[in-house]
């Protein structure tokens, strides 16, 4: 039997979630539109070579405390590898503590691949400011 759930409880989760959280085809959208965002992706170097969101940054876990590339006042949403992976949650975290406005893409790069959306490649010290 599925359990019945508070539909108050409900209605705080599942607000705090939409606040904090987008999917890629919204950040598509986002890119599209020309918003003010700054996109980070917090996998690693290697990985984030091989594609990554358009205009996107690379800040891999062991740049976290420097947070290099990250803007004040502006929406900053961060992306791992997939739905499973928790780096993106860890660096919002940590983010959010140094006063960042943050953003998780739910799904990850795989959810953004599996959408058929536009990647690019390259080196992430010329993305990095």
């Amino acid at each position: 039997m599925i359990p019945l759930q508070n539909p108050a409880t409900a209605a705080e989760y599942f607000g705090r979630k939409v606040a904090f959280t987008t999917g890629p085809v919204e950040v598509s959208h986002f890119i599209e539109a020309g918003e003010q965002m700054v996109l980070v992706d917090v996998r690693a170097a290697e990985d984030y070579r091989q594609g990554h969101l358009p205009g996107a940054i690379n800040v891999p876990k062991e740049k976290w405390t420097t947070a290099p590339g990250l803007r004040p006042n502006v929406m900053h949403i961060l992306y791992c590898y997939t739905s499973t992976c928790h780096l993106a949650a860890q660096a919002a975290h940590q983010f959010s503590l140094k006063g960042f406005q943050v953003m998780e893409m739910d799904g990850g790069f795989e959810a953004w691949k599996e959408n058929d959306l536009k990647v690019e490649k390259g080196d992430p010290l010329k993305h990095v400011a």
